[in-house]
């Protein structure tokens, strides 16, 4: 024999029809549609309820209980993961930064990883140093197209002189 379905429901009826007709997210305009149908006796059993929201009963029982334990904002609660730590700290970063500023500059994105392991003692990849550089830093590197060692800088002046006149 199971136990008695029982839940006391502290908002009313219009409030949760109001928050069901607003809500942005699917699984919360289900919750609140549960929490609804539960305040307007609509719905009396809990297998009844899994099979109206089209969930299992065990992801109504654990829904409820939530509400039971916290109330509306801990069933609507959106849980986050921390994310990973910083593979480069800050002291690094702002080197980064000016050193980027600098006209200098570095000459590919392994260059700047090689820089990065030799001065600050830091192991990050390509990619990362990529996205960070590219992305976040949103630096370009300005490198120089490539000029033959075999121009005559007398000729190349005299070209640019006159390529005015034509």
């Amino acid at each position: 024999m199971s136990r008695p379905f029982k839940i006391e429901i502290a908002e009313n009826e219009e409030e949760l029809k109001k928050r069901v007709q607003t809500a942005n997210e699917g699984r919360h305009k289900e919750q609140l549609q549960m929490l609804w149908w539960l305040k307007s006796g609509q719905v009396k059993e809990q297998q009844e309820l899994g099979i109206r929201l089209g969930r299992d009963t065990s992801t109504v029982t654990r829904w409820l209980q939530k509400y039971r334990l916290g109330g509306l904002s801990k069933l609507l609660e959106i849980k986050k993961a921390p994310g990973a730590n910083r593979k480069i700290n800050d002291d690094a970063l702002a080197a980064l930064k000016t050193e980027l500023e600098t006209g200098i500059g570095f000459s590919s994105y392994g260059a700047i990883v090689e820089w990065l392991k030799k001065e600050h003692g830091l192991e990050i990849e390509y990619g990362t140093v990529y996205a960070l550089v590219r992305y976040e830093l949103r630096a370009k590197l300005k490198v120089p197209r490539p000029q033959s060692y075999k121009q005559d800088e007398k000729l190349v002046s005299e070209f640019k002189k006159n390529l005015g006149s034509f």
